[in-house]
């Protein structure tokens, strides 16, 4: 039986080494980004974020080495920028790791934080989050996976933050390499309560929830059949690997990649060497 306090995907969180120029970067590619905005001193990161609707996407960086962000360290150590971890909306955090504890995983967590927002009226206000992580150890796909309950919706879904040049309008996919796509996604289906779809060339999907994007497990060279003109180096054999966005306006998205924009099929893509170590893939809404 499906999770109840945990629907689909909440937002992709995207590890880079410099926060501020991969800010810049995204700015580049039409997305709008929001204000930098710094954890507590515990976590010891910082991001800033990409809005879409229902999900989003999260640039994370380390700003103080501390013990809580050591994963994220050598995440970024073994592998350079990416696709680190995927978060799923929780109703009630505290509930949902109830219902993983009772499913065999040991839930880390959950914990409250926060971050201070500027408003768009130049107040300060704050996001305040409640969240659960799986096992650390349990990372389908070397993709850790976690829940986020957010307890002030009205300071992180800014509508200001929510149009983008590019027209994104909100995930589809998220793309996950392996050397065995079937046996990791069968892995996550475990972990979130769903069942598999194997796709037309032989990809696994699993549905995350609700009306949510869907997690694509395939092989590098599968994902490289799919997008035969897009280069692909700087991904890992095994790991998050890309994007697929769904946008209103797919000659806004190819105008605002500019030379980082490349047509396969029906889509417009930028490579990860272009998108800190993350396929984009904009499709049509």
């Amino acid at each position: 039986m499906p999770l109840t306090n945990v629907i689909g995907i909440d937002h992709a969180v995207v590890v880079v080494r410099d926060l501020d120029s991969a800010a810049a970067n995204w700015k580049r590619l039409g997305f709008t980004v929001s204000p930098r905005g710094t954890h507590s001193a515990k976590m010891g990161s910082g991001n800033t974020t990409i809005m879409l609707d229902p999900d989003y996407i999260e640039l994370l960086g380390v700003l103080v080495e501390t013990e809580h962000n050591a994963p994220t360290r050598a995440f970024l150590a073994k592998r350079g920028e990416g696709i680190e971890r995927v978060a799923f909306t929780a109703l009630d955090s505290a509930a949902g790791a109830e219902e993983i504890r009772a499913r065999g995983f040991e839930p880390i967590g959950p914990i409250d934080f926060e971050r201070p927002v500027t408003m768009p009226d130049g107040g300060l206000s704050a996001a305040k989050f409640r969240v659960f992580q799986w096992p650390l150890e349990e990372a389908p796909g070397g993709l850790r996976i976690f829940a986020c309950q957010h307890k002030t919706r009205d300071t992180v879904w800014l509508p200001e933050l929510m149009h983008h040049g590019n027209g994104a309008k909100r995930l589809r996919q998220v793309l996950v390499v392996s050397p065995e796509p079937a046996q990791d996604a069968a892995h996550l289906a475990r972990m979130i309560d769903r069942d598999v779809r194997t796709e037309p060339d032989g990809a696994v999907a699993v549905p995350s929830g609700s009306d949510r994007a869907d997690f694509v497990f395939l092989a590098k060279d599968q994902l490289g059949r799919r997008y035969p003109e897009v280069p692909l180096s700087g991904l890992p054999e095994r790991g998050g690997a890309g994007l697929v966005i769904a946008t209103y306006d797919l000659g806004a998205a190819a105008q605002a990649a500019g030379g980082s924009g490349i047509r396969s099929g029906g889509a417009v893509c930028v490579a990860p060497a272009a998108a800190n170590g993350t396929l984009l893939i904009f499709v049509a809404a």
